[in-house]
Protein backbone atom coordinates (compact mmCIF):
# COMPACT_ATOMS: atom_id res chain seq x y z
CA UNK A 1 0.00 0.00 0.00
CA UNK A 2 2.97 2.34 1.03
CA UNK A 3 4.41 1.52 -2.76
CA UNK A 4 1.22 2.71 -4.33
CA UNK A 5 0.99 6.05 -2.12
CA UNK A 6 5.03 6.88 -3.15
CA UNK A 7 3.81 6.16 -7.12
CA UNK A 8 0.72 8.30 -6.66
CA UNK A 9 2.74 11.58 -5.20
CA UNK A 10 5.45 10.99 -7.39
CA UNK A 11 3.21 11.08 -10.70
CA UNK A 12 0.78 14.24 -8.70
CA UNK A 13 4.57 15.95 -8.04
CA UNK A 14 5.32 15.32 -11.96
CA UNK A 15 1.82 16.35 -13.19
CA UNK A 16 2.11 19.91 -11.23
CA UNK A 17 5.79 20.36 -13.14
CA UNK A 18 3.81 19.02 -16.62
CA UNK A 19 0.38 21.15 -15.85
CA UNK A 20 1.37 24.56 -17.73
CA UNK A 21 2.05 22.36 -21.26
CA UNK A 22 -1.26 20.32 -21.03
CA UNK A 23 -3.44 20.52 -17.90
CA UNK A 24 -5.69 18.26 -19.76
CA UNK A 25 -3.06 14.94 -19.34
CA UNK A 26 -4.26 12.13 -17.20
CA UNK A 27 -3.04 9.54 -14.78
CA UNK A 28 -4.04 5.69 -15.14
CA UNK A 29 -2.72 2.58 -15.42
CA UNK A 30 -1.63 2.51 -11.97
CA UNK A 31 -2.64 -0.78 -10.34
CA UNK A 32 -0.85 -3.84 -8.10
CA UNK A 33 0.67 -6.32 -10.09
CA UNK A 34 2.12 -8.68 -7.22
CA UNK A 35 2.67 -8.79 -3.41
CA UNK A 36 4.56 -10.89 -1.44
CA UNK A 37 4.37 -10.94 2.56
CA UNK A 38 2.34 -9.33 4.90
CA UNK A 39 -1.27 -10.49 6.89
CA UNK A 40 -2.72 -11.36 3.87
CA UNK A 41 0.12 -13.54 2.05
CA UNK A 42 1.11 -13.27 -1.79
CA UNK A 43 -0.95 -11.93 -4.35
CA UNK A 44 -0.81 -11.51 -8.17
CA UNK A 45 -3.23 -9.62 -10.25
CA UNK A 46 -4.66 -11.99 -13.65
Amino acid sequence: MEALTAVQVALLTIYDMCKAVDRGMTITGVKLLEKHGGKSGSFVAR
